[in-house]
């Protein structure tokens, strides 16, 4: 059952104040230069909590750190055999209740489909699970896009219905707080737990949140049709020569990978720390990189550039749409920010959509042509 309220603005800083002492928190704040990234927070009152601004960063590296230690190793010798081996210590993190505050839709829609990718039905993952778990999300209807967000697109946004646990909507001077429409124990338990915090909302109150996710609905104007270009994916085949163009702008530098909420490739090794003991390590990886693929004697089934970037779009956009139905960009629009390439799945996905109107291939994309840029 979906539970209403609201929070005076006033409210909202004692409120954080409040979580700061007996829990975590993770807010954007905006640091010394201009940027906001999603931040832990010890005191609230000394930093600039932006709920403005599209974070740089998502909550993704919280729950799936960049780098990780999976578990600890050490050579021992066994006397009577007279052998040596490896005896490894899984190494789970320690993680304290936390409030992921001011968590945007499409950022909690990526955690979400995370959640498909770390807890299979043949087993979950451990350290993604142990930070996932004993969290409260509380997140941001969005009610200013930035220029390259595509949210609707790809129905991750600028609102949810579902899979949060409190979803605060700015209705001027007061937050308009809503529980989810599932099964939400930790919304409805933390509106308990904080309810000097908060005050009954009226039905006049209710109509002006719709009204303002009506606006920012209408504020998401960038055109790309990602449905259109999935249909295409399935029954066309790819433009070649759109690709080509493409992966000669492409570096490689997998930035693209990094800041997408959604991205989880990832490479484990083993760090030597000692002649006796070392630790085996988790990181971040993406499917750009040359040695992404590569094998033992050198040889990579995926080289070059345009196969390198197929493999990233088409995982996006017709092999997850055939793993879980759903496509696994949640039109963010980071990477597009990111790219000084300009090789975003936005110019991907108009291309494709321009080919097939073309008939051939796609010698513009966007605004310009490729080749002229």
């Amino acid at each position: 059952m979906t539970v209403t309220a609201l929070l005076k603005k006033e409210n909202l800083m004692p409120l954080l104040m409040q979580l700061c002492q007996q829990q975590r928190l993770v807010a954007p704040v905006k640091n010394n230069y201009g940027d906001t990234l999603f931040s832990v927070i010890d005191d609230p009152t000394a930093v600039e909590i932006d709920l403005i601004n599209q974070p740089q960063n998502s909550i993704k590296s919280f729950l799936f750190p960049q780098t990780e230690t999976l578990s600890h190793y050490r050579l021992d010798h066994n006397d009577e055999t007279g052998r040596s081996g490896y005896q490894f210590h899984a190494t789970l993190p320690q993680v304290l209740p936390t409030v992921y505050f001011g968590v945007r839709s499409c950022d909690m829609n990526a955690v979400l489909y995370l959640d498909k990718i770390f807890n299979p039905k043949a087993g979950a993952d451990p350290y993604y699970q142990q930070r996932r778990k004993n969290a409260t999300y509380i997140t941001l209807a969005c009610q200013s896009p930035e220029a390259n967000c595509f949210c609707d697109k790809t129905q991750t946004g600028p609102f949810m219905q579902n899979g949060f646990d409190l979803q605060l909507t700015d209705i001027g001077s007061h937050y308009h707080v809503t529980t989810a429409q599932n099964d939400c124990p930790n919304g409805h338990d933390f509106l308990s737990q904080f309810s000097i915090s908060f005050c009954s909302s009226s039905a006049a109150d209710d109509t002006m949140m719709q009204q303002v996710n009506t606006k920012a609905q209408a504020l998401l104007n960038l055109a790309v049709d990602v449905e259109r270009c999935v249909t295409l994916l399935n029954d066309s085949p790819l433009p070649e020569t759109l690709l080509q163009q493409l992966a000669v702008r492409c570096q490689g530098c997998a930035g693209c990978a990094f800041v997408c909420p959604t991205c989880s490739c990832f490479t484990i090794s083993d760090q030597k720390l000692s002649d006796q003991h070392g630790e085996r390590v988790r990181r971040w990886d993406a499917c750009t990189f040359t040695g992404f693929t590569k094998m033992a004697g050198n040889h990579n089934p995926v080289d070059g550039e345009s196969q390198r970037m197929t493999k990233r779009f088409l995982h996006k956009l017709q092999h997850d749409v055939a793993l879980y139905d759903q496509v696994s960009c949640v039109g963010c629009g980071r990477c597009v920010d990111m790219c000084f390439g300009g090789v975003d799945i936005v110019r991907f996905i108009n291309g494709v959509c321009a080919a097939d109107d073309e008939g051939s291939t796609a010698e513009t994309v966007g605004e310009g042509s490729l080749g002229d840029e």
